[in-house]
């Protein structure tokens, strides 16, 4: 997927630095040798949630490898603080496949799962999936808020339209015009016009 719209415009294409937690040393060390043969940047190990979440704040990776079944913070609490407070996305690699943890990452906004032993193309796949799936995330999110700000926006010229049919005893019509007008002499959007319009009213 290409990024469409100015928030993740300056997203990569695909993800570079990867966070790893996992609190067993040898397992992590595996995951480690397999990310780097597959060119990503690895940030850790972190040894349990809290300290994943303290790397992912201070190195800003693009995506997170988590285990769930961690010490002092797990995995699952430390995904949710990584996703929705640093917007990071999470993967989280473990041993442990029943509905409820299966529920608890999607409701954690975890974006990808694998089961141990992953192999290099199943940790190739899911981080690839995961970003895609994070990506597209972003883009609905954006759009979301293209779309909340068009209403306001929209709502805004209505006002400003009606103070001004009002003021100069003028039909809707040509209310509209004299904004089209002023946003094309003064080169600010409708809205902004509109903005000034409403302020100067409440001044008066």
């Amino acid at each position: 997927m290409t990024p469409s719209n100015s928030e993740n415009l300056s997203l990569p294409e695909n993800p570079v630095k990867v966070l790893v937690a996992d609190d067993e040393l040898l397992v992590v060390q595996g995951i480690i040798g397999l990310l780097k043969n597959l060119g990503f940047e690895v940030i850790g190990p972190c040894k349990n949630g809290e300290e994943a979440v303290e790397k992912a704040r201070e190195e800003r990776p693009d995506i997170a490898l988590l285990d769930i079944q961690m010490p002092v913070m797990d995995g699952m609490k430390a995904a949710q603080v990584i996703f929705h407070e640093h917007d990071i996305p999470v993967v989280m690699l473990t041993a442990y496949s029943d509905d409820t943890f299966l529920r608890n990452s999607i409701a954690a906004g975890v974006f990808g799962y694998l089961l141990k032993p992953a192999s290099s193309d199943q940790i190739s796949a899911g981080l690839s999936v995961a970003w895609q799936r994070f990506l597209d995330h972003v883009d609905q999110r954006s759009q979301i808020v293209d779309l909340t700000q068009r209403l306001d926006d929209r709502k805004l010229i209505e006002r400003a339209k009606w103070i001004i049919v009002k003021r100069k005893n003028i039909s809707e019509p040509e209310a509209m015009k004299l904004l089209q007008k002023q946003s094309r002499s003064s080169r600010k959007s409708i809205a902004k016009v509109a903005r000034a319009v409403i302020d100067s009213d409440g001044l008066l």
